[in-house]
């Protein structure tokens, strides 16, 4: 292990005693989990489950609880020993999304969805509840050196929650020295933990692609100029983007979503315009612009010679989640001690998925992690964003100990 970690056999056995301390409150995580999951918000909406996160934390024994900070975040604060608001020492951030999905819940548990076309199909509800269950465990054992920041976050779901949190001066207000969150993951085996030094997960781009022709008579197609067939050639081009513009060993993905073009009932008139929709995925800087570069140039090029024009609009979402090496590596080392080695996946494949915590990325040191849960009870595994989907209760006291883990090796407590 790293000596950066400060870890030993005794803090290892310490972890141990996180684990077992958190399980004996696990019934409870449960419940609030699914209280959560009954009553789904969506992002800046989180009116509720702030609510529930406030009261819990009072209950956990926080020292303090910041509310309104991005709309509906919530931050609080767990001093150790002899720390205190005056000297607070140094501090670790951990962070966990709330928010729900704009999508139907299709499962049958008693504690599924009470709002019609709402659902917790991410896990929200347990990233939240797992970060309660570390609030609690930090607040009765103190035993690190420093503060840790507990944020909960709104809007991660196309928000960008975590971007309106800074804007609302979090990490002026709490200058965090490293951040750490983590995501559930139904395709990796229950108990193990995966991370990555440097990019995990992806810049995610929204692609608009308007095309102006001219209409007229579907039996007349001289007098038109169709942009169905200039689409559908853009739309064959735009597979070349990756695949003959870029090296072999970057990794991107530009995929055309949507067509929106004519009527379908009127079948002999040739529309005037059509648009496309799309999104493009990297992982660094250097390949999104030529991304972009490239398809403007296709874009234009390809419906002046068909005598249209077609104008890109090019939306930049969030950008690429990219841990920082050492912290990652670090991260790694706290897993091992809860997990055993031969569960932590030290070089995880990056997903082509995007995530907002890659905002607090680019402010604070820190590392994005992922949990496996393995397979939930009934049928499936069904995965993120599937109205079947469910959050494993059965890791919630692994989740809530490695968020607390991180705190106490980040900051080591040594009694005198």
């Amino acid at each position: 292990m790293s000596s950066s970690s400060g870890t030993s056999m005794q803090s290892a056995l310490a972890q141990g005693r996180a684990f077992a301390h958190i399980a004996k409150f696990h019934p409870e995580l449960t419940t609030f989990r699914r209280d959560l999951h009954a009553n789904p918000e969506l992002g800046f909406e989180e009116i509720y489950t702030s609510a529930r996160v406030i009261e819990a934390l009072k209950v956990c024994g926080v020292d303090a609880v910041h509310t309104g900070i991005g709309k509906t975040g919530v931050v609080a604060l767990v001093h150790g020993k002899g720390r205190n608001a005056q000297n607070p020492g140094r501090m670790i951030g951990l962070r966990a999304d709330m928010d729900a999905l704009p999508m139907p819940e299709h499962n049958d548990s008693i504690w599924k969805s009470q709002k019609a076309g709402l659902m917790h199909a991410c896990g929200h509800d347990g990233h939240t509840a797992m970060l309660i269950g570390a609030a609690r465990y930090l607040a009765e054992t103190r035993q690190f050196d420093g503060t840790a920041v507990l944020i909960f976050q709104p809007g991660e779901e196309g928000y960008a929650g975590a971007r309106a949190m800074m804007q609302d001066g979090l990490f002026d207000r709490f200058p965090c020295e490293q951040i750490y969150a983590q995501h559930n993951s139904p395709d990796i085996p229950l108990g193990v933990i995966g991370v990555t030094p440097g990019p995990m997960q992806a810049a995610a781009d929204t692609i608009r692609i308007h095309i102006l022709g001219k209409g007229g008579h579907g039996a007349r197609p001289h007098q038109s100029v169709d942009p169905v067939l200039v689409a559908a050639h853009i739309i064959t081009a735009v597979q070349s983007v990756v695949s003959r513009n870029l090296s072999a060993f970057d990794q991107a993905v530009v995929s055309i979503c949507a067509m929106q073009a004519g009527n379908p009932v009127a079948n002999s008139v040739t529309p005037g315009e059509a648009t496309l929709v799309g999104t493009v995925r990297t992982y660094n800087e250097v390949v999104q612009q030529t991304i972009e570069d490239r398809l403007r140039h296709l874009c234009e090029s390809i419906a002046q010679g068909f005598g249209a024009t077609a104008k890109l609009t090019y939306t930049r979402g969030y950008p690429a989640t990219v841990n920082t090496v050492p912290e990652a590596n670090f991260a790694a080392d706290v897993a091992t001690t809860l997990v055993g080695a031969n569960k932590v996946q030290r070089n995880m494949m990056p997903s082509m998925g995007a995530e907002d915590f890659s905002f607090m990325l680019q402010a604070v040191k820190g590392a994005y992690l992922r949990v496996g849960q393995g397979a939930v009870d009934g049928p499936g595994p069904h995965p993120l964003h599937n109205s079947r989907y469910d959050f494993n209760d059965a890791i919630l006291p692994l989740g809530a100990a490695l968020h607390a883990s991180l705190v106490e090796h980040a900051l080591p407590f040594v009694s005198s």
